[in-house]
């Protein structure tokens, strides 16, 4: 009786804790060297002197947040407060970073390495490759990254196995297609993307073994480009990528076998999926960049288009709300669209040049 009580009483706390969540978004003020903090739908603070905010990039680690410009700083702030804590520069332009249990690691392109730091940002080691360093991703006590000169995919491995600071070493290097040029990971699987060569990687971690899948749409067709994976979006029994040069979000099921185009207004630039898996939500380039379409994961219909002021650079699902939140990036606002029934809910003001949208969950004040 004691043990279903205690059970009982963990899962009200749960719940309690679930309910009492308050998002805060992060944006990407893309021109300014800033970052603007929506709150309960308002701009409430911008964080300043965070260098080159051009594709800058925000990750959260439980109480941690680390953000990375496009100059090679890295910057480790308090996501409750927005203070910042520590920063270092690992090279003059970096492309991307992951956060491991005791460390953080960045992917340089400017002096060709990959820089390994504390939590805190203290150096630890920085490995040369002698390539831009693209892709780079974690998987149990990995680090796995391409290498885009060297058309090779690399796999560290931490010889302290998480105790202490790492160690990391080279544990298995794999000749890949030509010029790989962005990845992501799905459970033990990477999946990486090449610009010269019509198909993508494909790595088991567990195996170790790699295997290339030639993609093709409609009538067979080969695709002759893949977009960035960060465009891609997966659920369970399908994966959906914006077509390059098409008028079509691409589908295909959860083994990469083709089931239909789905034809849009423009050229696709950035998908993303409803927390729910139930909707999509597409971007474009061109003449269609003001524009957002909903599809319905489904029926694979599209059931809205939104239309706004400026250019759509990006786009962030609520977790707790029925809201999706697009930042426009030459009208200076973050627009907020209702999801429930599909209405533009507000327009957020004092937002400059805003891209990146970047959540983070936080428990309410009591």
């Amino acid at each position: 009786m004691k043990i279903l009580l205690s059970a009982l009483l963990l899962g009200v706390t749960i719940f309690s804790t679930t309910l009492n969540a308050k998002e805060k978004y992060f944006v990407v003020e893309r021109e300014s060297a800033s970052v603007a903090v929506i709150e309960d739908g308002l701009v409430r603070r911008h964080m300043e002197n965070m260098h080159n905010m051009n594709h800058g990039i925000i990750k959260f680690d439980g109480d941690d947040a680390y953000l990375i410009s496009r100059d090679g700083y890295v910057v480790k702030f308090d996501p409750k407060t927005e203070k910042k804590e520590a920063e270092y520069k690992t090279s003059k332009s970096a492309i991307g970073f992951v956060i491991g249990k005791n460390y953080v690691a960045v992917a340089n392109y400017d002096d060709k390495s990959v820089d390994i730091l504390t939590r805190d940002l203290k150096p630890i080691d920085k490995i040369v490759t002698g390539s831009k360093n693209v892709g780079i991703k974690t998987y149990k006590n990995m680090i796995v990254f391409a290498q885009m000169d060297n058309d090779k995919v690399t796999v560290l491995k931490d010889e302290n196995a998480g105790k202490g600071l790492p160690k990391f070493k080279i544990f298995k290097e794999f000749k890949v297609g030509k010029m790989p040029f962005d990845a992501m990971i799905k459970n033990n699987t990477y999946i990486v993307g090449f610009f010269l060569t019509k198909a993508f990687g494909v790595i088991d971690l567990d195996k170790m073994e790699f295997s290339e899948i030639k993609v093709t749409s409609k009538d067979n067709k080969p695709v002759l480009k893949v977009p960035h994976f960060g465009f891609w979006s997966l659920s369970e029994d399908k994966t959906f990528i914006p077509a390059v040069g098409d008028n079509a979000v691409m589908v295909y099921d959860n083994k990469f076998n083709f089931i239909k185009n789905v034809e849009m207004q423009g050229l696709p630039v950035f998908t993303s999926l409803s927390p729910d898996k139930k909707y999509l939500a597409v971007t474009f380039s061109g003449k269609d960049f003001p524009t957002i379409q909903i599809l319905d994961t489904k029926t694979l219909k599209i059931i809205k288009t939104f239309t706004f002021t400026g250019k759509v650079l990006h786009v962030r699902w609520s977790k707790k709300y029925p809201e999706l939140y697009v930042s426009v990036n030459d009208a200076n606002q973050v627009n907020v669209i209702n999801t429930d029934e599909w209405f533009l809910e507000r327009e957020i003001f004092q937002v400059e040049h805003p891209s990146g949208i970047f959540l983070y969950q936080m428990p309410n004040k009591k």
